[in-house]
């Protein structure tokens, strides 16, 4: 019995090592039949996938020159943007010209240095009347500095460029003597502006764009060393030397920085400084010379003033008509003002008057036919030409400039809020009365500085007889600091911001104070990292209307809405960590230069530089496909919505990827975005979605790709959103491009 069932039992498992062998072939060649059909119908699938691919690019390159053409017809808008403005500059200029109110005309050379000699040669003006005075110096100023951000290079010139720039120099350098002069007659007058109390003089003379903070030291009480000026709590406290000595302290804080050198590195291939310094030399000495020619000049104009038809003055003014009625009541006079400036010289005006008043002496026909040519090529150089312009705002310099030890890379950090010009001044002579009259000594080499520390002592510990000087100062309303800011100081000798002899910051953001120990006092301000708002969390563009859009830009810190309507822009809301801010800037309308310069002197700087891609981490996009999508993105923008999509960091240099909705749409239908790559001369729509797992390229399902964004747009769009398109304002087009280059929401986000 025990033999036979050993035997049974190896027979059984015999029996089933084949049966497990027998079921394991089995399995292999289910399996191997399994892969082989999967892997043919995975074979076939990409044939099926190739053969469409392949029939979709063949239709794409049948209508792609067709598309491209019609393209480059719905892109003229650009160049005749830049038409208008150009005319809009003409007309402005023959405007002021018939104003005849006195002011100069910051675009004429010779009317700047005739109001430049002839405020030189006014004397003995009092701080009040000086600050008066620089109201229209520093509208000068920034009419010229818009006139050089505005204008195309092409229609400057070196020349022009180095003019305007040695134009703000002087301005800039005179202002600076004058108040210098005015601050030694004040002093002059100390003693007879005494406090009863403390018998120093203390002095606050103030307006919206200086304030002076003067203090003379009359008594010499070597206990009095807290300077505080009453009503603030912005002052001094000086070391025992000070308190005892012929000495007055000046707190001068110029809501503008005009020490900060106008462009402290050119960007590589530029080579602008020479000939400023070149022009600033030469235009003392051509005074002359240019104030004759200025005469002919006006008398040529005056002669032609009667030629100039009113069909010729009517065509211009509907040429702007719009941005007119647009900001008849909500810009401010002071934005007004800038629109004043010009750049086309009196004889370009004068010539194109008699052009349009010369007799014809050629048939109708042949006269039309050259006309027309001669437009088309006028034309096609100006879309060339704001090509170039735009491709410029969106390319990165490849390499960064070196800086001294100690310097502040101000491609890094921008400075806010003015300068505060910090002086210890020798107290100058008093007025004396003398038998009813009184007599004053008056020194030839004006208002002296007072040397701290001195540069030559015999103190065997220097650092203990001339400590550092406690300077308390307060942070203007207007400016946002989103972190607390650091304090430099001006090297007048290096002709350099540095961070070095400054200790001791402590900065109270309730009551907005700033106080440091300074080694020896001089300009100081304060700055913020200028791309602490970047790289962007978000954004998106929202079309409100005909010619009107909405674009957000959320960042780590803020959120700012800013509003585009026809050919202005106002900063519509802003909200700090997740708060509602006012703002100064709320309900101005501005065009986009201007506007763009008031932000980022209230700290929102949002605006990246052909540096920026140094201090930040960005998703570097082509500058030739972020160009374009942005150029056609604003074609778009009457009736498309646009919005941040993480995928765009995800796919190559080469593309951008961002979520696309008709504008009609209603908001609440988050299924209505869609994905869109666009390669620069290929759009289409993804497959994956938002919220998907991995980024994939595969083609949406029953959608084909374009050459454009305006064709991809068409497959989707309703009629109701291209009549849109077609008709949107080109003014208004050009706004938002220009917002779109300037904030570069594809690459910085």
């Amino acid at each position: 019995m025990s033999a036979g069932k050993k035997k049974s039992t190896k027979a059984e498992r015999l029996r089933l090592l084949q049966e497990e062998e027998e079921k394991r072939l089995k399995e292999e060649e289910e399996a191997r039949l399994k892969f082989e059909k999967e892997e043919q119908e995975r074979q076939e699938i990409q044939r099926i996938e190739r053969e469409k691919w392949h029939r979709l690019e063949e239709k794409d390159l049948e209508r792609r020159k067709e598309e491209f053409e019609e393209l480059t017809l719905l892109e003229d808008c650009f160049p005749e943007a830049e038409k208008l403005k150009q005319e809009t500059r003409a007309l402005s200029q023959w405007k002021h010209y018939l104003k005849c109110d006195g002011s100069p005309d910051p675009s004429v050379a010779q009317e700047m240095n005739t109001f430049i000699s002839l405020w030189e040669e006014e004397t003995n003006e009092t701080f009040e009347q000086v600050i008066e005075k620089s109201k229209v110096v520093l509208s000068l100023i920034k009419k010229l500095k818009l006139i050089l951000l505005e204008t195309p290079s092409c229609d400057l010139g070196d020349r022009m460029v180095a003019q305007h720039q040695g134009s703000i120099l002087r301005l800039q350098k005179l202002l600076s003597q004058k108040m210098d002069v005015a601050t030694e007659l004040l002093l002059r007058e100390a003693s007879t502006l005494a406090d009863l109390d403390s018998g120093n003089m203390e002095k606050i003379i103030q307006d919206e764009n200086v304030t002076l903070y003067v203090w003379a030291n009359l008594k010499k009480n070597p206990r009095y060393r807290s300077v505080k000026f009453s009503g603030t709590q912005i002052g001094f406290e000086i070391p025992k030397i000070l308190a005892t000595s012929d000495v007055a302290l000046r707190l001068l804080h110029t809501r503008y920085d005009h020490v900060t050198p106008l462009f402290p590195t050119a960007v590589p291939g530029e080579e602008r400084a020479p000939i400023v310094e070149e022009e600033f030399k030469k235009e003392k000495s051509t005074e002359k010379a240019l104030s004759t020619e200025k005469a002919v000049s006006v008398e040529k104009a005056v002669s032609v003033e009667k030629a100039v038809s009113v069909e010729k003055a009517l065509s211009t003014e509907k040429a702007v008509s719009a941005e007119k009625e647009a900001t008849s009541q909500d810009e401010e006079p002071e934005l007004k003002q800038d629109r004043e400036c010009s750049l086309v010289p009196e004889e370009e005006i004068i010539s194109e008057a008699l052009e349009y008043n010369e007799v014809p002496r050629i048939s109708y026909q042949e006269d039309e036919s050259a006309e027309a040519t001669k437009y088309e090529l006028e034309m096609q150089l100006l879309s060339e030409a704001v090509s170039a312009a735009q491709l410029h705002l969106v390319e990165n310099t490849v390499e960064l400039p070196d800086f001294h030890e100690k310097e502040v890379d101000l491609f890094h950090f921008s400075t806010l809020g003015g300068v505060y010009h910090l002086d210890i001044l020798a107290l100058p002579p008093q007025c004396k009365p003398v038998k009813g009259w009184m007599l004053v000594e008056i020194r030839q080499e004006g208002l002296q500085r007072f040397t701290y520390p001195p540069e030559n002592t015999d103190e065997p510990d220097p650092e203990s007889a001339f400590p550092p000087i406690e300077v308390t100062l307060e942070v203007h309303e207007n400016v946002i600091f989103f972190e607390d800011p650091q304090v430099i100081r001006w090297d007048a000798e290096g002709k350099l911001w540095r961070t070095d002899g400054i200790s001791c910051v402590i900065y109270n953001r309730e009551e907005r104070l700033v106080t440091f120990n300074l080694d020896t006092l001089g300009p100081v301000t304060l700055i913020q990292d200028a791309h602490i708002n970047m790289p962007y969390q978000s954004w998106e563009l929202r079309p409100l209307g005909v010619n009107r859009v909405l674009i957000t830009v959320t960042t780590l810190f803020t959120e700012l809405q800013i509003h585009i309507k026809e050919s202005l822009c106002m900063l519509a809301s802003i909200k700090l960590r997740s708060q509602e801010h006012l703002s100064h800037l709320e309900g101005k309308w501005m065009r986009p230069a201007p506007f763009i310069m008031a932000l980022k002197e209230a700290g929102l700087n949002i605006f990246p530089t052909v540096y920026s891609h140094f201090y930040v981490v960005i998703s570097n996009k082509v500058p030739m496909v972020e160009m374009k999508a942005y150029r056609q993105m604003a074609l778009l923008s009457s009736a498309f919505a646009f919005k941040w999509s993480k995928w765009n960091m995800s796919c190559n240099s080469s593309r951008v990827v961002f979520r696309v909705k008709e504008g009609l749409a209603e908001e609440a239908e988050e299924h209505l975005w869609a994905l869109l790559m666009f390669s620069g001369d290929r759009a289409q729509l993804l497959k994956i979605r938002e919220d998907s797992e991995v980024f994939s390229e595969a083609l949406k399902e029953e959608t084909e790709f374009h050459s454009t964004l305006y064709h991809m747009a068409k497959d989707f769009a309703s009629p109701e959103a291209m009549e849109k398109v077609r008709h949107s304002d080109c003014q208004f087009i050009d706004s938002v491009c220009h917002m779109l280059l300037s904030i570069r929401v594809l690459s910085f986000s």
